[in-house]
């Protein structure tokens, strides 16, 4: 399995009735995304969080969260969030939250505003 189904049901009902929310296979796994920008994905049982090169420290400094590299380069603005940092619904929920907000305010794809 190339992702778990059990925290793309989750990361779903965090996102709740947001519009613009779309999904597609990406990374060995299962990506959302918002007005076709990734914001968060899932690979095994891990979550891939797109939080920003500007808090990608801060975000590497949270318990459970470590430098996303399946590539085997490090990706500048995503990290690789472990089960058990998101084991509690509100704890992924902030996860989704601010993914969701960095990427809603990036410039529409193609630079169209």
């Amino acid at each position: 399995m190339a992702f778990d189904p059990s925290l793309a049901e989750r990361v779903r009902k965090a996102l709740g009735a947001r519009p613009g929310i779309s999904e597609r296979r990406m990374f060995g796994g299962l990506a959302f995304l918002v007005d076709g920008k990734m914001f968060i994905g899932i690979r095994n049982s891990s979550l891939m969080a797109r939080v920003g090169p500007e808090h990608h420290q801060d975000a590497l400094a949270m318990p459970g969260v470590r430098v996303m590299d399946f590539t085997g380069r490090p990706m500048k603005g995503y990290v690789y969030i472990d089960p058990p940092a998101i084991a509690d619904d509100s704890q992924l929920k902030a996860w989704v939250s601010w993914c969701v907000q960095y990427v809603a305010g990036l410039p529409a794809k193609g630079g169209k505003q």
